[in-house]
């Protein structure tokens, strides 16, 4: 940017107007007048405005957002949703293949008022009342796969057979169950070797029931776990729902504990939309700890060094946190959800972006306090940083409050709001508040500023010598103080702050005469 502005000096010169922002000294007079009670009542706001932004409606997930305008994908959505109704799923993975666990899990959440429905393999019909994976006798399987009963106590014993279980052929192969999900499958490959001869009918039903459990086995069923498919009867998002899914895994866990317990490895998974916004809700509360505290600190280190006080910062920082604190009442008083990343970019932007127009208030003050009084200072003050806060706050806030109300987003249009609301609150209270609580504070300021020690050199030069900063030793003649100046002579001293510069040798010109001489150049 310097580059630019020194390239295009004249450019600006040749399209330089009168000043269009006007001085406005009455808001000086006005905040040396109410300087004793304006600040009270603002440390009132702030604490009230803390404890109802507390109050912020946030939402995790976009189903509990509205936009100012509606995308046509929205519309869509919300047509089918007002037509055939809202669908809320979520997935258990269980780590087990037990028919009896997963039976009892399954008719144990359909009985719960919140669950519409349930679909896994273990309460999954297939045919005559059966289940997908209910463990079934070959009188029951020839019964509802429509087989000959000797070929399905031969597809029993070829099954025992191949697992190794010769016990069961021994004993009595009538009283072997299989659930029958596995025994299908393996009727399936044994037609497909030769070992079982069907007539095209039965073989067409037999290939066509084949191709539909392979899928449901593929969508409900793994290696290790078992997953099951919740819908229900819950929004997506709310404090009902959230309970829900707490109280989920202590209904769960004790069932599959054996699983557990003999392999560390292997948990209950509860899955979902539902799942994943409770657990950013729960993240949420650490996040925003963060956000708060680590730029605020950031900051009040910043402004320490930089106004070398105590109070000063302090005063400041005051004044940007309430900002904040009153922005974010609003969503909570209009009872408007607020997407929890939008107050986590908000929040940071209005503290490092806004401070910039508390800390043009404060150094102009602290400047004008060396040289004038209380009243004139803050006058001068107000005129001197309104051009600026005016110019940078109203680009931000009109940026912010077009992008919120022209976005079918609702995490972008919930920045937008907030980040236009928060900077037109930031320049209200920079202007009309921070006068009035600096005029109050100054004796605070004064007496918390300290200084910084910096290491003391000496410098010895002959010539034309500028000399900037307080010094101690001898201009032809001894000097303690601050000096700006340009000196012809002999310099020898320590310089606690600033700088000695050699400009010239001392070949008899006079000082006149050597800045003449520079200024021709």
């Amino acid at each position: 940017m310097p580059g630019l502005l020194v390239l295009l000096s004249d450019v600006m010169l040749k399209t330089k107007h009168k000043n269009l922002v006007p001085k406005i000294p009455f808001v000086g007079r006005f905040a040396y007048a109410t300087k004793t009670f304006i600040p009270p009542i603002f440390l009132v706001v702030i604490v009230i405005g803390y404890f109802v932004s507390s109050k912020c409606p946030y939402v995790y997930g976009y189903s509990n957002l509205k936009t100012p305008i509606r995308s046509a994908s929205q519309i869509t959505e919300d047509m089918i949703r007002d037509t055939f109704g809202s669908s809320n799923m979520i997935a258990i993975n269980v780590p087990s293949h037990d028919y009896y666990k997963v039976s009892r899990l399954a008719t144990s959440l359909e009985a719960m008022p919140e669950v519409k429905s349930v679909t896994s393999l273990a309460n999954t019909e297939a045919k005559g009342g059966y289940m997908v994976s209910q463990p079934l006798t070959p009188r029951q399987f020839s019964e509802m796969a429509e087989v000959d009963y000797d070929a399905a106590a031969m597809v029993y014993s070829m099954y025992a057979s191949d697992k190794d279980e010769y016990g069961h052929i021994i004993g009595g192969i009538d009283k072997y169950k299989i659930p029958f999900l596995d025994v299908f499958m393996f009727l399936h490959d044994k037609i497909d070797e030769g070992y079982v001869d069907l007539d095209a009918d039965d073989r067409a039903d037999i290939d066509d029931t084949y191709d539909k459990l392979v899928m449901a086995k593929k969508q409900l069923r793994g290696d290790t776990y078992e997953r099951m498919l919740v819908y229900l009867n819950l929004p997506e998002e709310s404090a009902e729902t959230f309970s829900f899914l707490r109280g989920l895994h202590k209904k769960i866990d004790p069932i599959f504990e054996e699983e557990m317990d003999d392999d560390p490895n292997l948990h209950v998974y509860v899955v979902g939309e539902s799942t994943s916004e409770m657990d950013l809700g729960s993240q949420f509360e650490t996040d925003n700890i963060v956000v708060s505290v680590v730029p605020l600190l950031f900051v009040l280190v910043i402004l320490l060094f930089t106004f070398k006080s105590v109070g000063m910062p302090i005063l400041l920082i005051m004044v940007i946190e309430g900002s904040i604190f009153i922005n974010f009442s609003f969503p909570a008083v209009m009872k408007e959800n607020l997407f929890f990343i939008s107050y986590l970019i908000v929040s940071s932007i209005q503290m490092g972006a806004n401070i910039d127009y508390a800390i043009v208030i404060g150094s102009r003050y602290d400047e004008n306090r060396k040289t004038m009084g209380r009243k004139d200072a803050i006058i001068e003050t107000v005129n001197f940083a309104f051009p600026t806060i005016i110019t940078s706050g109203s680009i931000l806030a009109i940026a912010g409050t077009v992008i919120g109300f022209l976005t079918s987003d609702g995490a972008i249009a919930g920045i937008g709001q907030s980040l236009g609301r928060g900077t037109l609150l930031s320049m209200f209270l920079v202007l009309f508040v921070l006068p009035q609580i600096l005029l109050l504070g100054d004796k605070v300021i004064a007496k918390t500023k300290f200084s910084v020690a910096r290491p003391i050199r000496a410098r010895a030069e002959s010539g034309i010598i500028r000399v900037d900063g307080r010094i101690t030793g001898h201009i032809d003649g001894q000097i303690i103080g601050t000096v700006h100046g340009i000196v012809r002579g002999d310099v020898r001293a320590s310089i606690i702050s600033g700088d000695i510069q050699k400009l010239a040798d001392n070949e008899g010109q006079n000082i006149e005469e050597y800045l003449e001489h520079e200024e021709n150049k």
